[in-house]
């Protein structure tokens, strides 16, 4: 993971610790490349992780001055074959744990795409449906949560593969951050 917690590589300041957070995990998963299984982290507050464990913050870089910001820390890899939103509803973190994140791929359709989807339809005939779709974008989703409720989503088309071209705001894909402050329940 970069040590740029205060700027993402776009170079430009991320507005609070989950945006730089999202962002920072954005980052490394594109330095691992495309069509890779999803990944999950928990976010551990910096001043608490210095606190509590002195020699685990300085192994991950974290300045003594640097107090503001959450570190990613990936966990295990999610078991195969298992659904997402059932995998996360076996989730219960700690309490040191103050948020999670989630790097997912997925298509997306553009707006409107919706009108023309097949009517009565299951769930593999609309998966079936959108991979096919001329309009389809591949995207990978990086959703972040905090226990108090913040969420904040980086996205990434895979066509525009560029840092600079991440987009962010918390409301981007509304079902995945909600299911990731479920694990907080």
């Amino acid at each position: 993971m970069s040590d740029a917690h205060d700027t993402p590589a776009s170079g430009l300041p991320a507005a609070t610790p989950l945006t730089r957070a999202a962002l920072e995990i954005d980052e490394y998963a594109a330095t691992l490349g495309w069509d890779l299984p999803a990944r999950l982290f928990a976010l551990v507050d910096n001043t608490a992780m210095r606190k509590a464990n002195p020699k685990l913050a300085r192994q991950l870089g974290l300045a003594d001055d640097q107090t503001e910001g959450l570190t990613p820390v990936e966990q295990d890899e999610l078991p195969a074959g298992m659904e997402l939103d059932k995998f996360l509803g076996t989730i219960a973190w700690p309490d040191q744990v103050v948020g999670c994140a989630l790097v997912v791929e997925r298509l997306m359709l553009p707006p409107g795409a919706e009108a023309s989807r097949p009517k009565n339809a299951t769930e593999k005939e609309i998966a079936a449906w959108v991979a096919e779709h001329p309009q389809r974008q591949e995207v990978r989703i990086t959703a972040a949560v905090l226990r108090d409720g913040s969420k904040e989503i980086a996205l990434r088309l895979r066509e525009k593969d560029v840092a600079r071209e991440v987009l962010t705001g918390p409301e981007l894909v509304p079902g995945l951050t909600e299911a990731l402050l479920a694990t907080f329940s």
